[in-house]
């Protein structure tokens, strides 16, 4: 069994978060979920706020905190993806999921970030983020002191080989604010890095979306009508039966390390170009003898990751 781990999800729910907030919440042996963090990115910040309550309540865990954080970008204006998500971020379900009763926490998303990181021991938090790293790249520049107590951050996004999905050089996450990606990859953090070389290889066919259907709990029900919405627009874009789910990879890594192959590598993000702006330069091949600053993944067994997935979602 794999240790269990300490984390606070900085999401943007997004269904893909949605399903990756319930493989944590699903999995308690393995992962404690001491609070989520919201950002502004698939929506705007006050839909993303909502929709990790909406979440946690589906699965019944009105007792893990969630923070609002940053409305916008670092220095940018904001980019949202309404138009793969929804208006909601987590549109598919029939009617639309309640509005949450649970309330936000009045601490901002991050000071909870540097107050937990200073409270708890040194290298026992991990942050999983899911979304744009304004959160995280705003708390370091305000108490640089925490990033040497960060366990690992695990995230989602960029992409190396599978280009981008946002525009052809950058994915979403790193796009929607490249200045807090260029921040968090310069801070010296363990960084796990599951790119679109990873997340384009775990793709929702019918048949495993069907499996997590016939679960018949609420949660399931709502994840896989979640799926159908969301996997329709990466199906007509790559012509896939069945869309990429991205996030819940950074969740399974915690639970499943050994599903996933990749190394360590230099990564720099561009901020100046217009053209290529977002893009995470990843020295795959080690030319330019710069140091290592992340591990990127590569490669997924992507049969068992959605078996963890379905397992997990049936004990909400």
């Amino acid at each position: 069994m794999a240790e269990r781990r300490k984390i606070i999800i900085d999401t943007d729910p997004g269904q893909d978060d949605a399903a990756a907030i319930m493989l944590a919440l699903g999995s308690p042996d393995e992962i404690e979920v001491i609070g989520i963090t919201a950002v502004a990115g698939n929506v705007p910040l006050e839909w993303t706020s909502r929709n990790a309550r909406v979440i946690c309540e589906l699965c019944g865990r009105t007792d893990i905190p969630v923070f609002a954080g940053a409305e916008r970008p670092l220095v940018r204006q904001l980019v949202t993806a309404e138009h793969v998500h929804g208006r909601t971020g987590i549109d598919g379900p029939q009617p639309d999921l309640p509005d949450p009763t649970m309330p936000l926490q009045d601490k901002h998303a991050v000071d909870f970030i540097i107050d937990t990181l200073r409270a708890e021991p040194e290298g026992t938090i991990t942050l999983c983020t899911l979304g744009a790293l304004t959160n995280i790249a705003t708390a370091l520049q305000r108490a640089p002191d925490i990033a040497p107590r960060v366990r690992q951050l695990v995230m989602m996004g960029g992409g190396y080989f599978e280009g981008g999905n946002i525009t052809p050089a950058a994915e979403f996450n790193i796009y929607v604010d490249p200045d807090a990606a260029k921040i968090v990859f310069a801070a010296g953090i363990p960084i796990v890095m599951m790119p679109l070389d990873v997340t384009h290889r775990v793709l929702t066919l019918r048949r495993r979306v069907e499996k997590i259907r016939a679960l018949g709990t609420a949660p399931a029900i709502a994840l896989a009508e979640m799926l159908d919405f969301f996997e329709r627009f990466d199906v007509e874009k790559y012509g896939s039966d069945g869309g990429p789910l991205h996030d819940p990879t950074v969740i399974a890594y915690l639970i499943r390390p050994e599903l996933f192959r990749g190394r360590d590598c230099n990564v720099e993000i561009e901020t100046d170009s217009a053209l290529t702006v977002g893009m995470t330069v990843v020295d795959w091949w080690q030319v330019t003898k710069r140091p290592h600053n992340a591990h990127v993944m590569r490669f997924i067994d992507d049969e068992a990751f959605f078996e963890l997935l379905t397992e997990r979602v049936a004990r909400l």
